[in-house]
């Protein structure tokens, strides 16, 4: 898998990418925003690490001109300006992760594997499936325009469907992704939580559109 590597500062530059290719990544650099905007496009990568405060061309515009162009590139914005309407600003555009420094090395290529497997890109902050759709900043799910009323749980359980649909989803899935690393894999919490999810899309919808494979997990078609 190839990473590109958008860093101002040489030992943090040098240092990740020599880690990273430890681990078996090919990984090019770039030291500023236009000289990494422009292998960005002109490559095909697998994923875009940058930083925010860069000479030339800052990350944020990095990443809206390559989003312009590359629509479906993935991009984890590493940077040390930890406010909120900086990050909102970098999902908004369409950033897959954001990661504060300092940080640790673990997390950071922990992070990248999970987006480099991951075969959805979200495009907007709104995921929709038929008459349902879910604001992922305002976390606020509709059907047919109309407010549905969800638990946190709940509506972490229909977003990670919505980022999966076609795709089989298990029981240990859900866990992994909505649950926190102190959850019980053995309580019965993800099925209560489901359960609840269902039958309010049943009432909202009509019908539940969710599937269950007996034996193998559940799917969102």
């Amino acid at each position: 898998m190839r990473i590109l590597l958008i860093e101002d500062e040489p030992e943090l530059l040098h240092d990740l990418a020599r880690g990273l290719a430890l681990k078996g990544y090919a990984v090019d650099e770039a030291a500023d925003g236009a000289e990494g905007l422009q292998r960005a496009l002109d490559e095909d990568y697998d994923l875009v690490v940058l930083d925010l405060n860069l000479p030339g061309m800052d990350g944020l515009r990095v990443l809206s001109e390559l989003r312009a162009v590359k629509p479906q590139a993935k991009a984890l914005i590493l940077s040390a300006n930890h406010h909120l309407e900086t990050k909102l600003s970098g999902f908004a555009l369409g950033a897959s992760d954001y990661l504060t420094k300092p940080f640790h090395f673990e997390e950071l290529e922990a992070r990248i594997r999970v987006l480099i497997n991951r075969q959805f890109v979200q495009q907007t902050t709104t995921l929709t499936y038929r008459d349902l759709s879910l604001d992922t900043l305002k976390r606020q799910a509709n059907v047919c325009g109309e407010p549905l009323s969800l638990t946190a749980k709940e509506m972490g359980i229909l977003e990670y469907f919505l980022l999966n649909q076609g795709r089989l989803v298990t029981q240990q899935d859900i866990v992994d992704h909505v649950w926190d690393g102190d959850a019980n894999p053995f309580s019965n919490s993800v099925r209560v939580h489901l359960s609840a999810l269902r039958k309010k899309l049943k009432a909202a919808l009509g019908a539940d559109p969710i599937r269950t494979k007996i034996g193998e997990g559940y799917l969102l078609p």
